[in-house]
């Protein structure tokens, strides 16, 4: 099966420091996602005007215009998520960012494995709001989720999931049609790092495809996207 074509999300990262800001470009756009790189807080402010972008990385310590008052700016024009990075720990900065519209703060150092999963956390949640706002779809037959059972019902049959297994489909159904790393699922399933010598993840995604199937539910699917993650949507398993 070859991959889905997945539309990139653009993130502007606004950092000053040229190491840096050059790794972040270099990863990110590894990682499957396209990046617009400014070296300052006016520029990335016109930057930000110019296009939409999906998420915005933003360093405090920049020159002129300093991170917090490009925040301040930038929420009055736009709800564009914002992670703010800084070398500043103190718990007052930390609150000053949230206070001026800030959606995480990464304190610097950080991994390249920590970033990803704090974007999409927050690129997950967004989906989901706009999701919910949407109007629901009335011609699939809906799986019924029990949280205190962890477990999942399609016209009174169950599939005796098993609670990681309820955790993995309930975190991709969620996200239906947004791939969703490794690293994030074994971080926010099973709350563990990821090691790509670790087999756990591709053994529960098996299970569930054999527990939906034996209820009857062929309507979505847990999809490998490759080199991505996975994704439940429409289409046939690999």
């Amino acid at each position: 099966m070859h991959p889905e074509a997945i539309h990139a999300t653009h993130i502007l990262a606004i950092e000053d420091d040229p190491v840096l800001g050059a790794y972040l470009r270099e990863e990110l756009r590894r990682g499957g996602f396209q990046v617009t790189w400014c070296r300052s807080g006016l520029e990335g402010l016109e930057e930000a005007g110019r296009q939409a972008f999906d998420l915005v990385l933003l360093d405090i310590l920049l020159p002129g215009l300093n991170g917090l008052d490009a925040l301040t700016s930038l929420r009055r024009r736009s709800a564009t998520p914002v992670i703010l990075m800084s070398a500043l720990g103190a718990e007052a900065d930390r609150i000053n960012g949230f206070e001026r519209g800030a959606d995480d703060y990464l304190p610097k150092p950080f991994s390249f494995a920590e970033l990803r999963v704090r974007i999409e956390a927050i690129l997950r949640r967004v989906a989901f709001e706009r999701r919910a706002l949407a109007p629901r779809k009335e011609a699939e037959p809906l799986l019924r989720f029990d949280e205190q059972a962890a477990d999942i019902c399609l016209a009174g049959q169950w599939a005796g999931l098993t609670p990681s297994e309820y955790r993995l489909l309930d975190t991709l159904y969620r996200s239906e049609d947004e791939v969703l790393s490794k690293p994030f699922l074994y971080q926010q399933v099973l709350q563990r790092g990821y090691s790509r010598h670790d087999r756990s993840l591709d053994m529960h995604v098996s299970q569930i495809r054999r527990k939906l199937k034996a209820i009857g539910y062929h309507e979505r699917q847990i999809r490998t996207v490759w080199g991505k993650g996975y994704v439940f949507g429409v289409g046939e398993v690999d």
